[in-house]
Parts: C-alpha cells; sequence; structure tokens
C-alpha cells in the first residue's frame, strides 16, 4: 500500500510542479500578474501556452487516477499489478509534462494515453 500513497502523493503534487514553467512564462510577459493571473494566462504563446496545458491537464489526469488508487486500497485490491500501474501511471505523466513543454506531440500522446489507461486498467482489476 506504501506505493500507492506515494504514488497518489506524487501525483497530486504534479499539477503544483507543473505550474512552475507555467509562471516563468507569464513573469517574461511583462511580470507576474498576480491580480489577474488567469487574464496574463489567456495571453501566453508557444511554451508558456504549452505549460499551461501541461498544468491543466494534470489536475485532470488526477481525477480520474486518485479514484482508482483509492478504488485499490478501499477493496483492499492491492496486488504488485496494481502498483506497477500506479508507478506507470506517475512516469507516463512526468514524461508527459515534459514532452508537452519541449513540444513532442506524437510522444506526448502516448505517454497520456499510457497514463489514462493505467488508471482504468487499476478500476479494472478493482472489480469482483
Amino acid at each position: 500500500m506504501t506505493v500507492l500513497i506515494w504514488c497518489l502523493f506524487i501525483a497530486a503534487l504534479l499539477p503544483y510542479v507543473a505550474k512552475g514553467p507555467v509562471a516563468a512564462a507569464m513573469n517574461k510577459l511583462d511580470g507576474y500578474d498576480n491580480n489577474h493571473p488567469r487574464s496574463q494566462q489567456a495571453k501566453l504563446t508557444g511554451f508558456g501556452a504549452r505549460a499551461l496545458a501541461a498544468h491543466q491537464n494534470a489536475f485532470e489526469s488526477f481525477l480520474i487516477f486518485a479514484p482508482a488508487v483509492l478504488l485499490a486500497i478501499t477493496t483492499q485490491t492491492i496486488t504488485g499489478g496494481i502498483e506497477l500501474l500506479a508507478v506507470i501511471h506517475v512516469v507516463a505523466r512526468i514524461i508527459y509534462n515534459l514532452l508537452y513543454l519541449f513540444n513532442i506531440g506524437t510522444l506526448r500522446s502516448i505517454a497520456w494515453a499510457v497514463a489514462t489507461l493505467s488508471s482504468f486498467a487499476i478500476i479494472w482489476q478493482c472489480i469482483p
């Protein structure tokens, strides 16, 4: 269960880690506007826009992964396979974010699919 909890913790941190490049891009755009950050984010292009999309997608991904892990824990369906899927999800999400920042679309989509499918596979394995 420790592996699942660590993966859940790391996955919860990923959207906030992904905010770093967004903040850096915003800072380059006339300084970080803490009063109207969403308006400023809407003006981002290139790297900044990709960083924002990666940041937002990290939250979306967590909405699938967290219930999957919590389902495995609450149903006591903790197997080596489920732990491996959780690790795969986290690694794929880290790779996804980097590929998004470096504008490598096809591999990014593959990393997204791997992460998403791993979450659904965790849920599937919890079905009796």
